[in-house]
């Protein structure tokens, strides 16, 4: 008997701690935040990532710019912030060409913000590759060289993966978040750019504690 009583003990204080995570659980999934029905495959698996799904066109990306680089710039070393272009048309796939284009000539940050400004600010209409090598002249690349790599094998395995990437993250709209390849963070759900930030915290700091 005393051994029915003790199970029962032990199975109030199991049912109270869960309630107590519950509870400290300031975000809650399918209100906040979105969990994929499959995980998809990280950069690195060794960190926790975060994948910002953007586009160069989108106003809000453009927007999301000046709160989400101060924010990756002071995440810890155990984090992996990457970007995915979203190419859902063929209109978008020249802008995602120049984002790995620019990585493969380790220029990105001398060019991510200057082609959105360029866009959205100057107001300048980027169609083309010949518009897209008309920038990147301008950022002092050799037009040659950008035409090769923007073309090359190695730009158009990336944009494929790319492509991959943002259907398993089934994303709907820009700019979102992907964290550790599990967890999809819209506006829709976190309202704002800063909830966007919170929430992702929020799931950095819930896989760190899962991996430990």
């Amino acid at each position: 008997m005393f051994g029915w009583f003790k199970k029962i003990i032990f199975l109030a204080v199991v049912s109270s701690m869960a309630m107590c995570q519950a509870q400290t659980e300031e975000y809650q999934a399918g209100v906040d935040y979105e969990v994929l029905p499959q995980a998809i495959r990280t950069a690195n698996p060794t960190k926790i990532e975060v994948n910002e799904v953007f586009h160069y066109l989108c106003i809000h990306c453009y927007n999301f710019e000046s709160t989400v680089t101060p924010w990756a710039e002071k995440l810890p070393e155990d984090v992996d912030f990457q970007h995915t272009p979203a190419v859902w048309n063929s209109a978008l796939e020249p802008f995602a060409r120049a984002y790995y284009t620019a990585k493969a000539l380790k220029i990105l940050d001398q060019t991510h913000v200057a082609l959105f400004e360029t866009i959205h600010v100057k107001k300048q209409r980027l169609q083309s590759q010949q518009d897209l090598a008309e920038f990147f002249v301008g950022q002092g690349v050799d037009g040659d060289r950008f035409n090769k790599i923007y073309s090359s094998f190695g730009v158009t395995s990336q944009l494929n993966q790319a492509k991959a990437r943002a259907k398993g993250y089934r994303t709907q709209g820009t700019p979102e978040m992907i964290v550790n390849g599990k967890y999809r963070v819209t506006t829709r759900l976190s309202k704002n750019f800063d909830g966007m930030l919170r929430v992702a915290s929020f799931l950095i700091e819930k896989e760190r504690r899962a991996e430990q």
